[in-house]
């Protein structure tokens, strides 16, 4: 590439990307919050209960970045091809497939509470609680979809920005929300659910003035769904679905395992660790999805050298902020996992910073994961970036998560991310430079 187009190409980079870490971080935060308020006023029981609704919650957005990564991937391809009505197409039908989700999550809040919280594994001193979030969540989950489908499109369609305004804003808000219904208005855990289930509707409120404004260059069309594209939307999106999922299995096999191990307060533990997890996940989602509009804007283009660079500079970021991150993690262990032990539980703490310090040995390579599972959806090959989210979000965490666990106890417990995720890297990593190989022969062809 010529030095003009090099410079571009990473100043386009450098915008998304920062923007979108900054969103996700912001994003992320609600639930975090939610874990510092819940530890501070409701102590560990309060946080296993919140930690044993989490996976629900990672459903939810899943379903929501499945259909609006998946939907705006084609609006991008679509738009950088002139295409103007088919484009508004895919965004309605697309609008469709989220209203149907939001269906049947809204009836399982309703008639499937109990069932969903006995399934995830909830006691007797937990049960209300985490049947109440839950039942909250799931009532909310049409503003969860909404908001990503929104945040997605208006990303796609050029304005990062407001993406990013939109997200923060719908953060910001639910952590002072947060504060104020659990603390001064003793709203107990229904308040610390109902403050998130308010961020996304404050979010799409932000939103709204980029369509008054009439700045999109989307919107609904008269269209029905048909099967073929519905599900060509999905399979798009699938590697973000998985993504979140797979974070929710997880916590999902790990309370399991957890409760037989150390009991409640090791679920609360791991509780403290799994909620920084997603922070951290978030930063890498941050930068694929980042990325995604410039891959499939210049894939669209057929700018094959601009979408290799991009993908380098992911690849860059996630290295140089994963040291970081661990680096922080490390050496700060014993006061990160301090500030949401707020009973001071000796017990609670030894377990989170052991593991705090062996499972965050993961982030690299679970950024490098992510990151290339989006670039292949990116460039409209949902197969290999399905393979890639599928093998780290179920094929080998489930099973190594009770073989080492059974070895060796909760060393093992803790090392089982961290080998998944680095099993799972070699896969993407030769699925990466076998598609650099055929795009070579392409163009020799």
């Amino acid at each position: 590439m010529r030095r003009n187009d090099i410079m571009s190409t990473w100043n386009e980079y450098v915008k998304y990307a920062s923007l979108n870490i900054l969103g996700m971080l912001g994003l992320s935060c609600y639930i975090l919050a939610d874990t510092y308020f819940v530890a501070k006023g409701l102590g560990s029981d309060g946080l296993a209960a919140l930690n044993l609704a989490i996976p629900v919650y990672s459903l939810i957005h899943g379903t929501g970045l499945m259909m609006a990564m998946g939907g705006a991937t084609r609006f991008s391809i679509l738009k950088s091809q002139k295409s103007g009505r088919e484009r508004s197409q895919v965004f309605s039908q697309t609008v469709i497939l989220a209203s149907g989700f939001a269906l049947l999550f809204v009836l399982a809040g309703i008639f499937g509470a109990d069932w969903i919280t006995n399934l995830l594994g909830a006691d007797k001193a937990v049960y209300d609680m985490c049947r109440t979030y839950l039942k909250v969540l799931l009532l909310f989950s049409p503003a969860f979809l909404a908001n990503d489908l929104l945040l997605c499109f208006v990303r796609n369609d050029g304005n990062p920005q407001f993406a990013m305004a939109a997200m923060l804003g719908g953060s910001f808000s639910n952590i002072i929300l947060d504060y104020i219904f659990i603390f001064p208005f003793g709203m107990g855990i229904f308040g610390a659910v109902f403050a998130t289930g308010l961020a996304p509707l404050i979010s799409i409120g932000i939103q709204s003035v980029f369509f008054i404004q009439r700045k999109n260059t989307f919107h609904m069309v008269k269209t029905g769904i048909a099967l073929r594209k519905g599900v060509q939307i999905m399979a798009g999106g699938a590697p973000s679905l998985v993504a979140e999922l797979s974070s929710g299995i997880v916590i999902v096999i790990f309370n399991t395992i957890m409760l037989s191990l150390k009991g409640n307060t090791g679920v609360a533990a791991y509780g403290v660790i799994a909620n920084l997890s997603l922070v951290v996940i978030s930063v890498f989602t941050g930068i694929a999805q980042g990325i995604q509009p410039i891959i499939s804007r210049y894939y669209g283009a057929g700018e094959t050298g601009r979408i290799s660079s991009v993908f380098r500079y992911a690849v860059a970021t996630v290295v140089v902020l994963s040291v970081l991150i661990y680096a922080g993690m490390f050496w700060k262990a014993d006061f990160v996992v301090s500030l949401f032990n707020s009973e001071g539980k000796e017990q609670l703490q030894k377990i989170a910073v052991e593991g705090l310090r062996l499972y965050f040995t993961a982030i690299v390579f679970a950024g490098f994961n992510i990151v290339t599972a989006i670039y292949f959806t990116s460039i409209d090959r949902a197969r290999p970036g399905n393979a890639v989210s599928i093998l780290r979000g179920f094929v080998l965490i489930v099973p190594l998560a009770f073989m080492l666990s059974e070895f060796f106890g909760m060393t093992g417990l803790w090392l089982t991310f961290p080998v998944t995720e680095c099993l799972t890297a070699v896969l993407a990593g030769g699925l990466y430079f076998r598609s650099l190989g055929n795009s070579h022969n392409k163009a020799e062809e």
